[in-house]
């Protein structure tokens, strides 16, 4: 692979341009640094090469220096470029290496123990002993399934990050809100937290510019929290609607809170430095949920009161009915 493509526009045949395009569509060959160099001075041309992803545009006639000058400048680019995704993929080791094994002891402790107790105790425990013990083992293994799923899920979007070609694939679905599938989820998540009551939606119908996988596990992140981070027979709201071609999502709870301290440190890296509730959660879903947004040319921010309340506020481009697949 080369690493670098210098190619003229006015050719037989193939034009530079269609070179161009025809490079870009390849995984392999999408992120090489591409320059033009032509006779073709009018600005109209230069637009056009850039806009379809060309890294510089050179005219005839140029000096040796300014040649050579525009290769080196291309290349220390790219050189910055590659360290920045490997920083960010040494980053993303690190992470795992340090806080996977750190938020799996917990539960899975918690299933060895019990299961342990179950054998050495099988003879005396009474039916109602046994099924209490396996309903804890099953809530640990969830606990642990889901804690592993999403740190798969955090390293992958860590690693799309690294790629503008896969952000742009990513921002080509869309999906709709609301939807039977995410209503489905956010009632089962509503059920097993013993909160239907307290789950107030007040939907506006919008297609926006995310898949429906990843819009729903952001709303059920976001949900999840609130339930979590606040008292039984309080209210938990959801709402959206658009603006300037925006959709605005809100989750409201009247919870705990975070203080000023925590809002100051999630605000500046949400990232894994340790837990705001660590004997709930590991914070990992509100990373998700914040990097989903943020890759698909979103805002996260929080609102916080400590002791009183918090709203999660999401705000994402809406896709226009002309531009609807």
């Amino acid at each position: 692979m080369p690493d670098l493509i210098i190619c003229d526009v006015m050719m037989p045949e193939l034009d530079g341009y269609q070179v161009l395009q025809t490079l870009r569509k390849h995984p392999d060959t999408a992120t090489i640094p591409f320059m033009f160099l032509t006779a073709r001075a009018e600005k109209t041309d230069q637009r056009q090469g850039m806009e379809l992803g060309a890294d510089d545009y050179l005219t005839k006639p140029f000096t040796r220096v300014e040649l050579l000058g525009a290769i080196t400048t291309r290349l220390e680019k790219q050189a910055a470029l590659e360290l920045q995704k490997d920083k960010k993929l040494d980053d993303l080791r690190s992470h795992i290496t340090l806080y996977l094994p750190y938020e799996m002891d917990k539960p899975l402790n918690r299933i060895l123990d019990i299961s342990q107790l179950i054998m050495d105790k099988w003879e005396s425990l009474e039916r109602y002993q046994i099924k209490t013990m396996a309903e804890d083992i099953h809530q640990s293994g969830e606990r642990l399934l889901r804690l592993i799923q999403n740190f798969l899920l955090y390293a992958d979007l860590e690693i799309i990050a690294t790629d503008s070609k896969k952000i742009e694939n990513m921002r080509k679905t869309t999906s709709k809100l609301p939807n039977p599938v995410l209503a489905n989820l956010i009632q089962n998540l509503a059920q097993k937290t013993g909160r239907v009551a307290d789950l107030q939606l007040d939907w506006q119908e919008t297609t926006i510019a995310m898949s429906q996988n990843r819009l729903n596990k952001m709303l059920e992140e976001l949900i999840n929290n609130a339930f979590k981070f606040s008292q039984e027979g309080t209210p938990v709201w959801v709402n959206s609607y658009s603006e300037n071609n925006r959709l605005i999502l809100s989750v409201h709870d009247k919870g705990q809170g975070i203080s000023e301290a925590e809002m100051a440190e999630l605000e500046a890296d949400l990232r894994f430095k340790g837990n705001l509730y660590e004997q709930q959660s590991s914070g990992l879903g509100l990373v998700i949920a914040k990097r989903l947004v943020e890759l698909h040319g979103g805002k996260l921010t929080i609102h916080s009161t400590l002791g009183e309340q918090t709203t999660v506020q999401v705000m994402l481009p809406l896709i226009s009915k002309g531009l609807l697949p």
